[in-house]
């Protein structure tokens, strides 16, 4: 009986692992001002910048310069639309005054419109090439709380109320939790009237689209790969000790699974929707199957319940199918909690391959659960006699008491 606490262990290693999805192994640093955040992350000849509010005023626009002072330095100003787009617009300026688009910046910045939001505090997501060799990276930052009220690149800027300096240390790893050197004025003096940022923190900000889809992500791990196991371990082990076995698999693989899977598909619908995306590949099209598979399934196991032949003669062929049906739903949803760590989450996030503790964990369960269910198997016998006992009305009492409601049932 000891196995059958093993799932429930596996459920905090499955957690830690689905965590550790949002800290992939890269480099990059994040800094926090009152009003505004800063992330940066290395990938390669590429770093993503996301510029964030914190919520404590409404975001007009958000800017970020690759340098220590206003003048002269290279920026990207961000805003976002009436109609829910984000305008991307690199400036500069020779002196402390509004800043004027560039045409032929010196790194051409892009903006991520997936990962880009104008909703709550506002998330604008760019990449932009890195500097070779660059590790340490000085920022200016600013902060306006007037929206400019056009999608133009040129469009008027209202003074800023924040504004300072950092520096980002783009070697870092993603999950240290250090805290660096805080924020300042620009050395030559921006406009009166903004306030210095105070106490700029290390903190990663995961964007709105990130956390859909990593809470989608944990909420199918936790259906597929923890509680439809459990319901099936369950009657595997119990079945031939106690009556109330049914009542347990029932509770997991519809009572907790159910509202857990419906849960993570809804979230994969709405971050698929609200960030426009449109791409049904493999994974997208094996979540709806195994979606309706799982309401089939469920189905199947109801009749199963509450329709029974009188006079039955052996165990029915509609409960071997249940069994066989519901093991094959498990192994697609380890297989399709797969791509989704390995492809979905690298495509839609931005935030590159996941840690290889993910995959070993993964490797681990696939290993796990078919050694668990085979050692299972060798209560088949005991569990063959006690339904023919019944059947036959010969078997001992407590043969009968565990058979009596709900005979023949499941797997």
């Amino acid at each position: 009986m000891v196995l059958l606490y093993l799932p429930i262990l596996s459920l905090f290693v499955l957690a830690s692992a689905s965590s550790e999805i949002a800290r992939r192994d890269a480099t990059g640093d994040s800094k926090c001002t009152s009003n505004m955040c800063i992330a940066a992350v290395l990938n390669g000849s590429t770093v993503q910048y996301t510029l964030t509010g914190t919520g404590k005023r409404t975001v007009g626009w958000l800017g970020m310069g690759f340098g220590t002072q206003m003048s002269n330095t290279p920026m990207v100003i961000l805003w976002g639309n009436s109609d829910g787009t984000v305008t991307l617009s690199q400036r500069q300026a020779p002196a402390e005054i509004m800043p004027t688009v560039v045409a032929n910046p010196p790194r051409t910045a892009t903006l991520s419109t997936a990962l880009s939001s104008t909703s709550g505090s506002s998330t604008f997501v760019f990449t932009i090439p890195a500097n070779s060799g660059e590790t340490k990276q000085p920022l200016i930052f600013a902060f306006g709380s007037a929206n400019p009220g056009s999608s133009a690149q040129d469009a008027g800027l209202q003074q800023h109320l924040d504004y300072g300096v950092l520096q980002l240390d783009l070697s870092k790893s993603l999950t240290s939790s250090t805290t660096t050197a805080s924020g300042g004025s620009p050395t030559s003096g921006t406009s009166t009237g903004g306030g210095n940022s105070s106490g700029p923190t290390n903190d990663i900000p995961l964007t709105p689209q990130q956390r859909l889809i990593l809470a989608h992500a944990i909420f199918c791990v936790v259906g597929f790969a923890l509680m439809l196991p459990v319901g099936v371990l369950v009657a595997r082990y119990l079945r031939t000790f106690t009556p109330t076995w049914y009542t347990a698999h029932w509770i997991a693989q519809f009572g907790i699974a159910g509202p857990t899977i419906i849960a993570g598909v809804a979230l994969g619908f709405k971050a698929a929707g609200k960030y426009g995306i449109t791409i049904w590949d493999d994974h997208k099209k094996m979540g709806v199957v195994l979606f309706v598979l799982y309401l089939v399934q469920c189905a199947v196991g109801a009749f199963i319940h509450y329709v029974k032949a009188k006079k039955a003669t052996g165990r029915p062929p509609q409960n071997y199918f249940h069994a066989v049906f519901g093991l094959t739903i498990i192994a697609l949803g380890m297989y399709q909690i797969r791509t989704g760590y390995k492809e979905e989450w690298p495509n839609y996030t931005g935030l590159g391959s996941v840690p290889n503790s993910v995959n070993i964990v993964w490797t681990l369960w696939c290993v796990l659960l078919p050694v668990m269910y085979a050692a299972g198997l060798l209560f088949l016998r005991k569990q063959y006699r006690q339904e023919e006992a019944s059947r036959k009305g010969w078997g001992s009492s407590s043969d009968e008491q565990i058979n009596m409601n709900s005979r023949y049932q499941d797997i």
